[in-house]
């Protein structure tokens, strides 16, 4: 059977790529994506053949994807991070099914929520909630009913695309919605450009966030009631115990 593999590609650096990524690139015949992510590893692939789209060309780039595979060639569709977190290995998996020779294997990646929490330090040790702020494909109704229960629940929160050009308040709103469960002073951070070139963190608090600028290269931690500032790190705690 022919197979697409929906590879992760973590933050797009050499070094945070898990070694069966590395490998399915080395044996893939051409390499898919966003025209972003897969500019992130062409210089490391030369060789390679590589099919790329813009934003909103999801089921076009991943219908050439699977229209490939289905040649029986080895096709590696690449998303930044994990395929199957806010990438294409759902849309792969729908639309395979009118690809009946063709079958579809996603190949994990380094989430921005793991590559960004190490770079804070510790702030996903207890249960926490992954939200996205875009509302490209989710009501901003639904968004902000998991913002706030899940502040409810003293979750500790990370948020996906927290602004935009376009969406430029929507960091703000968040949390606003946030700041009526919890305090201004909870502990929060920040991870940009994660594994690429202008890299940094910043740890917090919430009232400092809702005035902070980002953009969709930012990842951004919402810290529960007993996550703490500990010098420059954002750790929550897991529990254990300890003199």
């Amino acid at each position: 059977m022919n197979k697409l593999f929906i590879v992760g590609i973590g933050p797009g650096n050499y070094e945070n790529m898990t070694g069966r990524a590395l490998a399915l690139l080395e044996q893939s015949d051409v390499i898919v994506g966003y025209t972003l992510y897969a500019d992130l590893i062409r210089d490391r692939f030369p060789e390679k053949e590589f099919f790329t789209t813009g934003m909103r060309q999801e089921v076009e780039r991943v219908e050439a994807a699977l229209t490939m595979a289905a040649e029986g060639r080895t096709v590696a569709l690449v998303c930044s991070g994990d395929g199957g977190v806010y990438g294409m290995s759902g849309l792969a998996e729908e639309l395979a099914v009118k690809y009946p020779g063709v079958e579809v294997e996603t190949v994990p990646g380094v989430s921005a929520m793991l590559s960004g929490a190490a770079l804070l330090g510790a702030p996903l040790m207890h249960d926490f909630a992954v939200i996205s702020l875009s509302d490209l494909l989710t009501p901003w109704e639904t968004i902000e009913k998991r913002l706030r229960l899940a502040a409810q629940a003293d979750f500790v929160i990370c948020l996906y695309n927290p602004s935009s050009r376009k969406r430029k308040d929507y960091l703000q709103r968040a949390c606003d919605i946030v700041l009526e469960s919890a305090s201004p002073d909870t502990v929060c951070g920040l991870a940009r450009n994660i594994g690429r070139e202008g890299e940094s963190s910043a740890v917090m608090t919430l009232a400092q966030l809702r005035e902070t600028e980002t953009d969709m290269f930012t990842t951004v931690f919402i810290g529960n009631s007993m996550t703490r500032r500990i010098g420059d790190k954002m750790v929550t705690p897991r529990g254990y115990a300890y003199e």
